[in-house]
């Protein structure tokens, strides 16, 4: 029997992410003024090529919802069912999934953010198994494989062994309070979903305790002694309330949800889009990054952090990267993983990493490493 996938891609998600505007829902028109470049296409590509040779069916959508993908792939035999306008909406995302349902599909599978994962989850309900390609900037709901070659793998075991299938949370963001560095994210529903351990990831947990306090101010107190102990160094500093111990420290202002850059113990520049980060490195003759992992998630780089693009990490160098994060949070975190958008990047950071967990504290940790599963 023939396994069926219903596929769509969602061709503005993520542009907003490297130009700063932490989200492309409703300011398309800004992140394109800045600059922005599609980028859901190329991450569907990945998963599409990984699965040319497996015997599965596609129903997909015209043009860059889906056609434009499998075509690219080297993908043959599927069929448009739904045409593509050409500006598209969340609303076109419902109406291809409405056809996909009644074409008795058995998967949809889908590459966007969580704007897309809540559209989707919206028409077909838990009525239909859902799996989703990462390609927005924020993508905090279950639904998620952790990379486009693990959505892919996912995909080759189910469809030659046992369905694997679990509840996943779908979360819903406040994008508007998150531009303005507030995150506030309520459980929308919970749809059935691919999963296999390892290749998919958790919904982000926030996690906010006496304890969990004292280990960001130990993490805060300890970089801010490198930081000032290294003054010919810049450092960038990522987002979330770990890290914003560290400009605490400094009585510094941080942009919660974006990168600031510090030097000597003074802010440099703040909340920075990928190309003003790149001509700040330009200018400096070393410099770090500093970023925390995502809460049960997993995720180091590649979720919300699409400014540090994969020619950023090159000029800054794997080796000059910090990770931080508190004692609870790596307890609730079986692996981390890193999604740059770059396999052979990804791939460089190698099986483990070393976190800051404390005042000179660190921890190894283990990174999922994309291995086929077939």
């Amino acid at each position: 029997m023939t396994f069926t996938i219903g596929f769509l891609v969602n061709p503005i998600a993520g542009m907003g992410g490297a130009v700063g505007l932490k989200g492309t829902d409703g300011f398309l028109s800004e992140a394109i003024r800045r600059g922005a470049r599609p980028e859901a296409g190329n991450r569907a590509l990945v998963a599409l090529r990984r699965l040319r040779a497996a015997p599965l069916r596609f129903l997909s959508c015209s043009g860059p919802m889906g056609e434009d993908a499998l075509d690219a792939a080297g993908i043959i035999g599927f069929e448009v069912v739904y045409q593509t306008p050409y500006t598209t909406t969340s609303e076109d995302t419902r109406s291809a999934c409405t056809l996909f349902e009644a074409r008795g599909i058995d998967l949809i599978l889908f590459c966007g953010g969580d704007g897309t994962a809540r559209d989707v989850y919206d028409t077909v309900l838990d009525r239909i198994p859902i799996l989703g390609i990462p390609a927005g900037v924020k993508m905090y709901s279950a639904v998620f494989a952790i990379t486009p070659e693990s959505a892919a793998d996912i995909i080759l075991h189910t469809s030659r062994s046992t369905l694997h299938i679990r509840d996943a949370e779908i979360v819903d963001v406040d994008e508007g309070a998150y531009r303005d560095g507030d995150l506030r994210t309520q459980l929308h529903g919970y749809a059935r979903s691919l999963y296999l351990p390892g290749l998919v990831q958790g919904t982000k947990q926030v996690l906010e305790d006496q304890d969990e306090d004292r280990a960001k101010e130990g993490i805060g107190r300890f970089l801010a002694e490198v930081i000032l102990g290294t003054p010919d160094i810049l450092y960038l500093i990522g987002p979330g309330s770990t890290t914003g111990a560290i400009a605490r420290e400094f009585g510094l202002p941080k942009s919660i949800l974006g990168f600031d850059a510090v030097k000597q113990g003074r802010l440099v520049a703040s909340d920075l889009n990928e190309e003003e980060i790149i001509r700040l490195l330009a200018s400096e003759k070393k410099s770090r990054l500093i970023v925390s992992i995502i809460g049960a998630q997993g995720a180091v780089l590649g979720r919300g952090t699409r400014q540090v693009s994969p020619r950023v990490i090159r000029m800054i160098g794997i080796e000059n990267i910090i990770v931080v994060a508190t004692p609870h949070k790596l307890s609730e975190t079986p692996l981390l993983f890193v999604d740059t958008g770059d396999e052979a990047l990804d791939r460089a950071f190698g099986p483990y990493i070393s976190v800051i967990s404390g005042y000179q504290i660190a921890q190894r940790k283990r990174i999922g490493m994309m291995t086929s599963l077939v």
